[in-house]
Protein backbone atom coordinates (compact mmCIF):
# COMPACT_ATOMS: atom_id res chain seq x y z
CA UNK A 1 0.00 0.00 0.00
CA UNK A 2 1.29 3.44 -0.92
CA UNK A 3 0.41 6.52 1.11
CA UNK A 4 0.29 9.76 -0.79
CA UNK A 5 1.49 12.76 1.22
CA UNK A 6 1.05 15.59 -1.24
CA UNK A 7 -0.71 18.73 -0.18
CA UNK A 8 -2.71 20.25 -3.06
CA UNK A 9 -2.68 23.68 -1.37
CA UNK A 10 1.11 23.63 -1.15
CA UNK A 11 1.30 22.75 -4.84
CA UNK A 12 -1.11 25.58 -5.63
CA UNK A 13 1.05 28.04 -3.60
CA UNK A 14 4.17 26.89 -5.46
CA UNK A 15 2.54 27.42 -8.86
CA UNK A 16 1.19 30.82 -7.81
CA UNK A 17 4.66 31.93 -6.64
CA UNK A 18 6.18 30.84 -9.95
CA UNK A 19 3.59 32.76 -11.97
CA UNK A 20 3.10 35.86 -9.82
CA UNK A 21 6.31 35.92 -7.83
CA UNK A 22 6.72 36.74 -4.16
CA UNK A 23 7.45 39.99 -2.34
CA UNK A 24 11.13 39.00 -2.24
CA UNK A 25 11.31 37.94 -5.88
CA UNK A 26 8.63 39.36 -8.18
CA UNK A 27 7.98 37.50 -11.44
CA UNK A 28 7.65 40.73 -13.44
CA UNK A 29 10.45 43.30 -13.42
CA UNK A 30 13.24 41.45 -11.59
CA UNK A 31 15.94 43.73 -10.21
CA UNK A 32 19.61 43.72 -9.21
CA UNK A 33 21.17 46.45 -7.05
CA UNK A 34 24.76 47.08 -5.95
CA UNK A 35 27.16 49.83 -4.92
CA UNK A 36 30.09 51.05 -7.02
CA UNK A 37 32.11 53.51 -4.93
CA UNK A 38 29.90 56.56 -4.32
CA UNK A 39 27.10 55.39 -6.62
CA UNK A 40 24.28 52.91 -6.19
CA UNK A 41 23.33 51.04 -9.37
CA UNK A 42 19.94 49.42 -9.92
CA UNK A 43 18.96 47.40 -13.00
CA UNK A 44 15.48 46.18 -13.91
CA UNK A 45 14.86 43.52 -16.57
CA UNK A 46 12.12 44.76 -18.91
CA UNK A 47 12.44 42.69 -22.11
CA UNK A 48 9.96 43.57 -24.83
CA UNK A 49 8.96 46.85 -23.17
CA UNK A 50 9.11 50.01 -25.29
CA UNK A 51 11.18 52.84 -23.83
CA UNK A 52 8.20 55.20 -24.21
CA UNK A 53 6.07 53.08 -21.88
CA UNK A 54 8.52 53.32 -18.94
CA UNK A 55 7.72 55.92 -16.29
CA UNK A 56 9.97 56.85 -13.35
CA UNK A 57 8.67 58.94 -10.45
CA UNK A 58 10.16 60.00 -7.15
CA UNK A 59 8.00 61.23 -4.31
CA UNK A 60 9.89 61.90 -1.11
CA UNK A 61 12.25 58.91 -0.92
CA UNK A 62 10.10 56.45 -2.88
CA UNK A 63 11.12 55.62 -6.45
CA UNK A 64 8.30 54.13 -8.53
CA UNK A 65 9.04 52.35 -11.80
CA UNK A 66 6.07 51.71 -14.09
CA UNK A 67 6.24 49.88 -17.41
CA UNK A 68 3.81 48.32 -19.84
CA UNK A 69 4.15 45.48 -22.29
CA UNK A 70 1.22 45.80 -24.65
CA UNK A 71 -0.58 42.85 -26.17
CA UNK A 72 -0.34 42.44 -29.93
CA UNK A 73 -3.42 43.17 -31.95
CA UNK A 74 -4.35 41.69 -35.26
CA UNK A 75 -5.76 38.69 -37.02
CA UNK A 76 -3.80 35.87 -35.42
CA UNK A 77 -4.28 32.90 -33.12
CA UNK A 78 -2.29 32.60 -29.88
CA UNK A 79 -0.57 29.21 -29.60
CA UNK A 80 1.31 29.79 -26.36
CA UNK A 81 1.23 32.68 -23.90
CA UNK A 82 3.89 32.59 -21.20
CA UNK A 83 5.16 36.18 -21.19
CA UNK A 84 3.24 38.59 -18.96
CA UNK A 85 1.50 41.50 -20.64
CA UNK A 86 -0.01 44.62 -19.21
CA UNK A 87 1.22 47.25 -16.77
CA UNK A 88 3.73 46.49 -14.02
CA UNK A 89 5.09 48.69 -11.27
CA UNK A 90 7.69 48.40 -8.57
CA UNK A 91 8.61 50.74 -5.72
CA UNK A 92 11.92 51.20 -3.95
CA UNK A 93 12.41 53.17 -0.75
CA UNK A 94 15.67 55.10 -1.13
CA UNK A 95 17.81 56.22 1.78
CA UNK A 96 18.17 59.83 2.91
CA UNK A 97 21.88 59.74 2.05
CA UNK A 98 21.30 59.55 -1.72
CA UNK A 99 21.26 62.51 -4.11
CA UNK A 100 17.82 62.11 -5.68
CA UNK A 101 18.34 65.21 -7.86
CA UNK A 102 21.15 63.57 -9.85
CA UNK A 103 19.70 60.14 -10.73
CA UNK A 104 20.69 58.99 -14.22
CA UNK A 105 18.53 56.51 -16.15
CA UNK A 106 19.38 54.49 -19.26
CA UNK A 107 17.49 51.83 -21.21
CA UNK A 108 19.41 49.42 -23.40
CA UNK A 109 18.70 45.86 -24.58
CA UNK A 110 15.63 45.55 -22.34
CA UNK A 111 17.46 46.62 -19.18
CA UNK A 112 16.54 49.81 -17.33
CA UNK A 113 19.61 51.07 -15.49
CA UNK A 114 19.61 53.67 -12.73
CA UNK A 115 22.68 55.29 -11.21
CA UNK A 116 22.00 57.04 -7.91
CA UNK A 117 24.92 58.99 -6.41
CA UNK A 118 25.57 59.29 -2.68
CA UNK A 119 24.81 62.83 -1.45
CA UNK A 120 27.80 65.04 -0.64
CA UNK A 121 26.58 65.44 2.95
CA UNK A 122 26.82 61.65 3.43
CA UNK A 123 30.41 61.30 2.21
CA UNK A 124 33.27 61.09 4.73
CA UNK A 125 35.03 64.39 5.42
CA UNK A 126 37.64 65.86 7.79
CA UNK A 127 36.68 68.17 10.63
CA UNK A 128 39.20 70.64 12.02
CA UNK A 129 39.50 70.88 15.79
CA UNK A 130 40.67 74.17 17.18
CA UNK A 131 42.97 74.19 20.20
CA UNK A 132 42.92 76.43 23.25
CA UNK A 133 46.05 78.17 21.94
CA UNK A 134 46.35 79.69 18.52
CA UNK A 135 47.99 77.45 16.00
CA UNK A 136 46.97 74.22 17.77
CA UNK A 137 44.72 72.68 15.14
CA UNK A 138 44.25 69.01 14.49
CA UNK A 139 41.98 67.17 12.10
CA UNK A 140 39.71 64.23 12.72
CA UNK A 141 38.27 62.09 9.98
CA UNK A 142 34.49 61.89 10.24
Amino acid sequence: MMIRTTDPFRDFDRITQQLLGTTNRPAFMPMDAWREGDTFVVEFDLPGVAKDSIDLDIERNVLTVRAERVARNGDWEMLASERPRGAFSRQLVLGDNLDLERIEATYEDGVLGLRIPVAERAKPRKIEIGGARSGDAASIEA
